[in-house]
């Protein structure tokens, strides 16, 4: 990790300060490329789009930045994923973590090992050792939404982003969502993350960056 200096943590800086808030978008992604990139391939669509979603909140500083012990705006170097695990036979859920890596066959390897262990737990946490850098990203594939409103009771807004995506439609859209405190990203940030994202699930980067 590293702190930042000059205009930016400036700015960042007071922002924390004053404007204490989170803030949300839901939009629509197009899925078709990764749907048919996993039924070619024997993949599972929800690792591989916590892959994708993670490799994309990586490119953008804004989505990586904490404050240390002391207090100074600081940046990861990279984003763990936090994730939901649904259990079927009672309808309740677990996270657990995976440690990231842009190659994509280890992660892969590495998530579905920890879901398939997960399923097996009870409990908030199936996973010891969250580390510090982690985001927190789910899915609600019964549900398609056009907004997502999530709070933290009782504490100040999440510098971490949150990613909720939904039930894509005929047409192969999926919606979705990003929460994140208005202190380290504006509306600009969240437009990144948004063309970002579809440019990593488009055919080409597909082809090349997942084997």
């Amino acid at each position: 990790a590293q702190c930042l200096v000059g205009s930016e943590m400036c700015i960042r800086d007071s922002y924390t300060k004053q404007l204490k808030v989170e803030y949300n978008i839901t939009a629509n992604v197009d899925v078709k490329n990764v749907l048919d990139f996993c039924h070619s391939k024997g993949y599972k669509f929800y690792p591989a789009m916590i892959y994708l979603v993670t490799k994309t909140l990586n490119r953008i500083e804004n989505f990586k930045m904490f404050k240390d012990k002391n207090g100074d705006l600081c940046v990861w170097d990279s984003l763990v994923p936090n994730y939901t695990i649904f259990h079927e036979e009672d309808h309740t859920f677990s996270d657990c973590w995976t440690d990231f890596t842009d190659d994509f066959g280890s992660f892969y390897k590495n998530i579905t090992s920890d879901m398939e262990l997960g399923k097996t737990k009870r409990g908030i946490k199936v996973k010891s050792g969250q580390p510090a850098n982690f985001y927190c990203v789910s899915c609600t594939p019964w549900t398609a939404f056009t907004a997502v409103s999530s709070r933290m009771v009782n504490g100040g807004a999440a510098f971490f982003p949150i990613i909720t995506a939904g039930k894509y439609d005929d047409n192969y859209q999926m919606p979705v969502n990003i929460t994140i405190a208005h202190a380290v990203a504006d509306g600009y940030h969240i437009g990144l993350f948004f063309e970002y994202l579809q440019e990593e699930i488009s055919a080409k980067c597909l082809l090349s960056n997942l084997k």
